[in-house]
């Protein structure tokens, strides 16, 4: 007996190609998605550390119905988000320092969301250095990939 000659119909053949094209292009939304949620990350750090806070938001959906959550407390609206933003780190006796992002983990939720975790850590002008984590999650608007729901986690100095 020779050997066995697998035979595949017309249609069978299409339907897997198909099959895998679509796999192949859901993988390479979901690589772009990941990249521009991180640029989005990398633009607001860079803003950050430039000083300019309203840089910074526009990584945020710029809506009232944006939710931002610091430790315990909460906020409605991107103008509230960033008038706490102003009044902890751009108001007189406060600085900014310089911000850095780590252990990025960007999971995407489809074609047009995301989940985010991650560490962020200041550097302050006189050595201390706050640091905590974050959870964020992305969606993507008419003008970009945008977070609407930021969750940051402060981990107490243990020296005070």
């Amino acid at each position: 007996m020779g050997p066995q000659v697998l035979k595949i119909s017309p249609i069978a053949f299409l339907f897997f190609a198909v099959l895998a094209s679509a796999q192949i292009s859901q993988k390479s939304e979901s690589a772009e998605g990941a990249k521009a949620v991180e640029n989005v990350l990398l633009t607001q750090q860079e803003a950050w550390n430039r000083h300019d806070l309203d840089a910074f938001m526009a990584g945020y959906w710029n809506s009232p119905e944006l939710t931002f959550f610091s430790g315990a407390n909460g906020r409605n609206g991107w103008q509230a988000t960033l008038d706490r933003y102003r009044a902890t780190y751009a108001s007189p006796g406060h600085e900014m320092g310089t911000l850095e992002f780590a252990g990025l983990r960007i999971e995407m939720l489809g074609t047009d969301g995301a989940f985010v975790r991650g560490s962020w850590h200041l550097t302050m002008s006189d050595g201390k250095t706050p640091h905590g984590l974050f959870t964020l999650v992305f969606r993507k608007f008419p003008d970009g990939w945008k977070s609407p729901l930021p969750y940051i986690r402060l981990v107490p100095d243990p020296s005070a």
